[in-house]
């Protein structure tokens, strides 16, 4: 017979990260009794747990933070451009402690389970400690990238030296002065570890199968005077963001790249280059649309890599085939640069794949590359990871892994029919993981704590999205992905870097601006393609219509 809850609350928040933190401090502020669940040892949640050498974030330092709090933007200093991950742990350390957010969170602990008891209108959760937590709702800040994926090669266990994941990277220093290192896998951590790895390394074998499209950060500490022109402009900022497709306030090109001169268009790429980060992929109004100026953004990179890297042969494995954009388009500092030094490896696995792990090393090709330290760049089980890996269970008991068998359902990326109460922030189809996270988190939590005390003010015991509601987003974010081309190709976007999940583009494509104003739309008009249940046990609930161009 299981325990009865010991603890209720109005929200279990999992996940004390960038998003569950501020999750925590909306609700509290609004009056809500709430905790958060933290597998991790403290908060910070991806910068908690991914300490590999030279991670730092891909968007810049000033709008990757919070702003819910005016003296928070104005105190808090950044030192560089793009910030390390200690420079942003130390941040939302410093928020956790500014805030007093940590005595409403519990640590070393995972949700194992959550359970819809209908009757009650609750969930029931339980942790692998034992504990059962009652809950009138739970937010899922779970994150889009926590749940590392472990390729299953054969002879891993087996391996006579250390291997690392950089997606649970320990939290000591790993001194690599005088080892071999192999490195599997050539996406964002790899991009960022490998040039700090080489420094220190004897030898670095880096195994790569597809080479991915990178664009430099130009890093560095951040200018005086441009701190000045932030801090005074912060609002402006913000809001230039909301109204943006991507989240970021950044220069947007306003031309298609097909209707100007060559000179034009190697000049605007020239010159995004020159700025470095994400906003090249906004230099053209077609990139995203037209396959021909998606060639011709790919062509202008790739001849960048031959440029940097003196060595044809090596140039050419490193310049990628694929659609600019279809994969996740990654900020670097001297990673082309790295494989001019005689101590970097490339090795292609794209034709003769990775064999097996021996005691001494790496087989591929019939050949053995003896190394002392293995380390697993291999990316996550993306935004849907993380929640399939709890046993959550709704209306009759159907289980989250039942509903998402073949790739996941929600209502603008918020909840899933059959689930009341049960939210996810940046959930598989919102913009999420295609926009700047902090804008995207920010909009979900305010969402959230307004429609929880929406419900409150009306008398409301639960909300739920209704299944007419849920079918026409999903039909919708389909259509606009197939508009674009930046879905034509294995990314993790779609799922396609683990093995059986299903081919779904998960995140939702048409921009930031258009799935914010939708939101705001759809509350206007009474949370639109919810179902919302009040207190009373009348078993009439209210559905407010869902319109037909969701």
């Amino acid at each position: 017979m299981k325990k009865e809850a010991k603890t209720d609350l109005d929200a279990l928040i999992v996940g004390a990260g960038v998003a569950g933190l501020f999750m925590l401090y909306r609700l509290r502020s609004r009056g809500f009794k709430a905790r958060v669940y933290e597998a991790g040892g403290d908060v910070g949640g991806t910068w908690y747990w991914n300490r590999y050498p030279g991670a730092r974030c891909d968007t810049e330092s000033v709008q990757y933070s919070y702003q819910f709090s005016e003296e928070l933007q104005q105190d808090w200093e950044w030192s560089e451009r793009y910030a390390s991950q200690p420079e942003i742990l130390r941040y939302v350390e410093h928020v956790a402690e500014r805030f007093d957010l940590r005595r409403d969170v519990v640590f070393n602990t995972r949700i194992v389970s959550a359970v819809f008891d209908e009757e009650a209108s609750r969930w029931v959760v339980e942790t692998d400690g034992g504990e059962r937590i009652s809950a009138t709702f739970c937010v899922m800040a779970t994150g889009c990238l926590s749940s590392p994926n472990f390729p299953a090669f054969e002879g891993l266990d087996g391996f006579d030296g250390p291997v690392f994941h950089t997606g649970l990277w320990p939290h000591e220093k790993v001194d690599f002065s005088g080892k071999r290192v192999g490195v599997i896998g050539t996406g964002s951590s790899a991009m960022q570890s490998i040039p700090i790895i080489a420094r220190e390394a004897d030898d670095v074998f880096v195994f790569q199968r597809t080479a991915h499209f990178a664009v430099p950060a130009h890093n560095g500490p951040i200018n005086e005077e441009r701190v000045r022109e932030v801090k005074a402009n912060y609002p402006q900022i913000r809001a230039r963001a909301k109204r943006s497709a991507t989240g970021f306030d950044q220069t947007f090109g306003e031309k298609e790249a097909l209707k100007v001169s060559e000179e034009e268009r190697e000049r605007e790429f020239e010159k995004r280059w020159a700025h470095g980060g994400l906003p090249f992929l906004s230099a053209f109004t077609d990139l995203r649309y037209s396959e021909e100026a998606n060639r011709m953004a790919g062509e202008f990179v790739r001849n960048k890599i031959r440029e940097i890297v003196k060595d044809p042969e090596t140039a050419e494995l490193l310049c990628p085939t694929t659609v600019i954009g279809c994969k996740r388009l990654c900020v670097i500092t001297e990673y082309f640069e790295a494989y001019n030094r005689p101590n970097v490896h490339l090795v292609d696995v794209s034709e003769s794949p990775i064999e097996r792990i021996t005691p001494e090393g790496v087989v591929t090709g019939g050949r053995v590359y003896d190394i002392d330290m293995l380390i697993l760049a291999t990316g996550f089980d993306a935004m849907t990871g993380t929640l399939l890996r709890i046993d959550i269970r709704g209306r009759g008991g159907r289980t989250l892994q039942d509903k998402w068998k073949e790739g996941p359902r929600t209502y603008l990326g918020l909840m899933t029919a059959g689930f009341p109460n049960m939210f996810t922030i940046t959930g598989p189809g919102s913009p999420s993981v295609l926009t700047n996270m902090q804008t995207s988190i920010d909009h979900h939590v305010e969402w959230i704590g307004a429609c929880l005390v929406y419900l409150r003010e009306n008398g409301m015991k639960s909300i739920e999205a209704s299944m007419e509601a849920e079918d026409a987003w999903v039909a919708h974010n389909n259509e606009e992905t197939a508009k674009t081309i930046r879905y034509k190709c294995t990314s993790w976007y779609l799922g396609a870097n683990i093995p059986g999940k299903p081919r779904v583009f998960m995140p939702y494509i048409a921009g930031f601006d258009v799935y914010s104003k939708k939101c705001a739309q759809i509350v206007a008009a009474g949370y639109e393609g919810f179902r919302l249940i009040p207190r009373e046990t009348d078993p009439v609930d209210t559905l407010v219509g869902h319109s037909g161009d969701s």
